[in-house]
């Protein structure tokens, strides 16, 4: 077994198996993708996996089609190996990404009656997780933040795209969050965001939003060159 392989397993090890057994293997391998500690090429074995995971096959496979359906993994004839990200994918997901939004964002600002509590109540949970330094909580409250705008759009299918690939936008954020000594200015990016939507500003909301992805993929690119650079 090689070095790098007899890392990621040993670190593995100590992930203890959450009560959706597959959820915390989906998202430890994501994680491991993402930042190219499983490198482009790797074979992911069920049973080495499952002894590693500590579960069954049956969440290891869910895990695997989890990933498979994200791109970041593809079913070979051989087995199951790591596609991983390239700049092009990095690329591909953010115009996605701006695309999406900001017509969740139009939707909703265009309905006067659109409730933001779900996306104020995110953005409390952001506040108190940039407080405590805890990039991980922040992580998600981010992404919650985000995804009430989409629910909030009255377009479910808008809304389901967006679900498909927020999985792969989360372990992304985690990355680009672990790296932030202060999650202080992106909470305030966030608070800033949703005042001028609650204002009613739509060319304003629209030009801050642009704003605040073109630097969360600025961010994504410096990581992806300091931990995801193919050799």
């Amino acid at each position: 077994m090689g070095t790098v392989e007899s890392q990621w397993r040993s670190e593995a090890l100590s992930v203890r198996p959450a009560p959706a057994l597959g959820q915390h293997v989906v998202d430890h391998l994501r994680r491991l993708i993402i930042t190219g500690e499983l490198r482009r090429g790797t074979h992911l074995v069920e049973s080495q996996l499952s002894e590693t995971f500590d579960v069954s096959r049956g969440p290891v496979r869910d895990a695997l089609r989890q990933l498979e359906t994200e791109g970041l993994v593809e079913s070979r004839r051989r087995g199951v190996f790591v596609v991983g990200l390239t700049l092009d994918d990095i690329e591909e997901l953010y115009l996605l990404r701006r695309l999406l939004e900001l017509e969740a964002v139009r939707l909703c600002m265009e309905d006067a009656s659109t409730d933001y509590g779900p996306a104020a109540a995110a953005l409390d949970r952001m506040r108190q997780a940039a407080d405590n330094q805890d990039p991980t909580a922040f992580a998600t409250a981010d992404l919650d933040f985000h995804s009430a705008f989409y629910a909030a759009s009255g377009h479910r299918r808008l809304d389901a795209i967006w679900q498909q690939y927020r999985p792969t936008f989360a372990g992304m954020l985690a990355v680009t969050n672990a790296e932030d000594k202060d999650l202080a200015p992106t909470f305030g990016d966030h608070a800033a965001l949703l005042q001028v939507v609650q204002d009613g500003d739509t060319a304003r909301a629209l030009a801050l939003l642009e704003e605040h992805l073109d630097g969360s993929h600025r961010r994504m690119l410096t990581a992806y060159s300091r931990f995801v650079a193919e050799p």
